[in-house]
C-alpha cells in the first residue's frame, strides 16, 4: 500500500509517520519545504514529495499512485494565522484541493484528523471551517473515516505547551478563561497514532466519524493545577469574563509571534471537550495512557 501523508511535519503528523515507519511502510510525505521537513522527520526511511495543500496545481504529483491518505493538515486553533495560512484557506480550500488530486489520481481512501465537538458554527469562524472540511469529506466519494480527539498531550503538543508558556510569563497570577468548570478529556498523540493505523489496515471502518479521548476527564482548573505543580510554580488562578480573556489573546495574538492562547483557541471552552471514556477501548480495544501520568513521567513541556 502506497501511503500518503499530509501535515506530516505537524504534531500529530510526526506520530502517524514514525508508527507507519516503525510498521514496516514507507510512506510518502507532502511536505512545503523538503530541507527544513528532513529536520523533524527520518528521512532516510519515507520520502518527500514538495507541494502546498494551497497550490491545487502541486499536488498531482504526491498522490501519484496513492491507495490512501491520512489527511493530518487541519490548521489547529492553537496556530496563528499569517497571510495566506487561514483558518478557512488551509481548512476549506485546502481540503477541497486534496480531496480534488486524489480523485485525479484514483485515490479511494482517507483518514482525517479533525477534533472533537466539530458541529456547524458563524460563518467564517474556526469551527465552521473545521465543519465544512468533515463534510467536504463525507460528500467526497472517497472511502473516509474522520477522527476527532479531544485535547492532545505529548512532547511539544501546542495545547499544553501554550497554557505552560501562560503560566511562566504572565507575572503573578495565571488569568482563567471563563469559569474553570470547562472539561477537557485529553489523549495521548502517540495513542491518536495508534487509531489512524487501525483506521489505515481496516477498510471497514469507512464512513465513521469516531470521537476518542483519554481515560480522564479534568476541568481547565485542575488542568492549570497540574501544570503549575509539575512546573514547581506556585500562582493565583485569576477567572476573567471571557470578553476580556478574548481582548487579552488577541493581544497576544498580534503582539507575540507563537502567542501562548488564540482568539480561536477560545472556541475550546464553548463546550464540553469530552466524549465516553471507554471511547477507544470500546472502538480501538486499548487502554489508553492518562495525562498525570505522562506528566509525572515526562514533565510540562
Amino acid at each position: 500500500m502506497t501511503i500518503l501523508v499530509t501535515g506530516a511535519t505537524g504534531f500529530v503528523g510526526r506520530a502517524v509517520v514514525s508508527r507507519l515507519i516503525k510498521e514496516g511502510e514507507r510512506p510518502r510525505c507532502l511536505v512545503r519545504d523538503a530541507e527544513r521537513a528532513q529536520h523533524a522527520l527520518p528521512a532516510a526511511s519515507l520520502d518527500f514529495v514538495t507541494g502546498d495543500i494551497l497550490q491545487p496545481a502541486t499536488l498531482d504529483p504526491a498522490f501519484a499512485g496513492v491507495d490512501l491518505f491520512v489527511d493530518c493538515s487541519f490548521m489547529t486553533a492553537n496556530l496563528k494565522q499569517k497571510g495566506a495560512e487561514t483558518y478557512y484557506n488551509v481548512n476549506v480550500d485546502g481540503t477541497h484541493n486534496l480531496i480534488d488530486a486524489a480523485k485525479r489520481a484514483g485515490t479511494k481512501r482517507a483518514v482525517v484528523m479533525s477534533g472533537l465537538g466539530t458541529k456547524e458554527d458563524k460563518p467564517g469562524s474556526y469551527m465552521q471551517g473545521r465543519y465544512l472540511a468533515e463534510e467536504a469529506f463525507k460528500e467526497s466519494g472517497l472511502g473516509w473515516t474522520i477522527l476527532q480527539p479531544s485535547v492532545l498531550f505529548g512532547s511539544h503538543a501546542a495545547f499544553f505547551k501554550g497554557l505552560a508558556d501562560l503560566i511562566k510569563q504572565v507575572p503573578f497570577v495565571v488569568p482563567v478563561a471563563g469559569s474553570g468548570k470547562e472539561t477537557f478529556q485529553p489523549i495521548w498523540v502517540e495513542d491518536v497514532a495508534t487509531c489512524v493505523l487501525q483506521c489505515i489496515r481496516e477498510p471497514a471502518r469507512d464512513g465513521t466519524t469516531y470521537a476518542i479521548g483519554g481515560p480522564d476527564i479534568f476541568t481547565y482548573n485542575e488542568i492549570l493545577d497540574q501544570l503549575m505543580a509539575s512546573l514547581h510554580v506556585k500562582k493565583a488562578k485569576i477567572p476573567g469574563p471571557k470578553p476580556f480573556v478574548f481582548l487579552g489573546a488577541a493581544a497576544m495574538q498580534a503582539l507575540l509571534p507563537n502567542p501562548p492562547i488564540t482568539t480561536a483557541a477560545l472556541g475550546l471552552f464553548a463546550f464540553p471537550n469530552t466524549t465516553d471514556l471507554d471511547a477507544v477501548a470500546k472502538n480501538f480495544g486499548f487502554a489508553p495512557m492518562s495525562w498525570p501520568k505522562y506528566l509525572a513521567q515526562h514533565g510540562a513541556h
